[in-house]
């Protein structure tokens, strides 16, 4: 039984699969380059699959990259970061950390705002750190404020439309990152006031592997990281505008699967997998809260998505992980999960926690047995 979704979702959704066996049997079809099929390339297919997912009516602006990682890296470089005030949360993930604070030119600039003990920041720590991180400059804005959506430790959902809504009025672009949440929880890019967004095809869009994009509006001016063939206007050497983001031969297959898994999303509605899998996390919640020795760091009173973390009192998390895969064949994720500064606020460090995660297409059997796996486990 498999229930680290919130890592990589599995199963997909058969259609999927077929995607990319289709893809991979026909002849390739690269914009620009070749489309022996006449119709309209896998690339502009996906991104129309992408902008309805997310609320983007600009889909030309939507690009694609090899996951959430390698689009967030091309941003932090392509946005110029010099002596720019950057403000993210205690939730971030290493793919926002690390960039950040393994870059010499940022690292000094960086402000963290706190978040409390179930993963939430609240409007008021944001605005108090942005007012404190500001700096009067002449650039198109104040700074850049990183935003998880979802925390791939507690499963706490931020309320990205108020906090984009603070972070404007100090004068801070927004990038939102939605790898946790994008397909279980509903995203409104455009109505939010969104500028820039970061998405990942592994998780909740149930799309293969070393898939995912971003999102740049077009009054920000990104610079490429990454320079290479095209196959538009093949004579530009040089650029001094009109960049092109997407270079090289492109994952098509993969995007053909990507543009798959966010078409089952859509059909099964954003609205019907939030509800089914919160559905789940609330009973998992509920029952592992009844036992007095496990600590659950989530709070069901506020939105969460398909996740939440635990421990067991006495136990480390990593053996209560062996535990479940070797002796019940449950594979769970234990650890920092790859966001290190959310456990000082939990009180967790360094051995961190153990994680629950569903899919759309979790069964309630696989609950069940997991939460019968845990009260064996812990009555030893």
């Amino acid at each position: 039984m498999y229930l680290n979704n919130a890592a990589t979702t599995f199963p997909k959704p058969r259609q999927v699969g077929v995607a990319m066996s289709e893809a991979l049997a026909m002849p390739p079809s690269n914009p620009f380059r070749s489309s022996p099929s006449g119709g309209e390339d896998v690339l502009s297919l996906c991104r129309s699959s992408v902008g309805r997912l997310l609320g983007i009516a600009d889909t030309e602006r939507i690009f694609f990259a090899g996951g959430a990682t390698d689009a967030l890296n091309r941003v932090f470089a392509g946005l110029g970061l010099d002596d720019m005030p950057v403000v993210i949360t205690q939730t971030e993930h290493n793919s926002v950390l690390r960039p950040l604070y393994n870059n010499p030119v940022t690292a000094p600039n960086i402000h963290v705002v706190p978040c409390d003990g179930c993963g939430y920041v609240s409007a008021k720590a944001v605005g108090q750190v942005l007012e404190v991180s500001a700096t009067a400059v002449d650039r198109p804005f104040a700074g850049l404020f990183v935003l998880n959506h979802c925390s791939n430790v507690t499963g706490a959902v931020q309320d990205a439309e108020e906090l984009c809504a603070v972070a404007h009025k100090h004068g801070f672009i927004v990038l939102l990152d939605v790898s946790q949440s994008a397909g279980c929880v509903p995203i409104e890019v455009d109505r939010w006031g969104i500028d820039m967004a970061v998405f990942t095809g592994h998780k909740g869009m149930f799309g293969p592997t070393g898939t995912g994009g971003y999102y740049v509006d077009r009054a920000i001016s990104l610079r490429p990281l990454l320079y290479g063939g095209t196959g538009r206007d093949s004579s530009i050497v040089t650029y001094t505008d009109n960049y092109e983001y997407e270079v090289g031969t492109q994952n098509l297959p993969g995007i053909a699967g990507l543009k798959a898994g966010i078409d089952y999303v859509l059909e099964r509605g954003v609205d019907n997998i939030a509800e089914r899998e919160h559905g789940m996390m609330l009973y998992i919640h509920n029952v592992l809260t009844e036992c007095s020795d496990i600590t659950v760091y989530a709070d069901d009173s506020r939105p969460i998505g398909p996740l939440l973390s635990f421990n067991i009192r006495g136990m480390k998390p990593s053996d209560v992980g062996y535990i479940m895969q070797n002796g019940y064949d449950i594979t769970l994720r234990t650890g920092l999960h790859c966001s290190p500064l959310i456990h000082t606020a939990l009180g967790t460090m360094p051995a961190g926690t153990v994680r629950v995660s569903v899919s759309d297409l979790t069964t309630d059997r696989e609950v069940d047995a997991f939460l019968r796996a845990i009260k064996e486990n812990r009555a030893r």
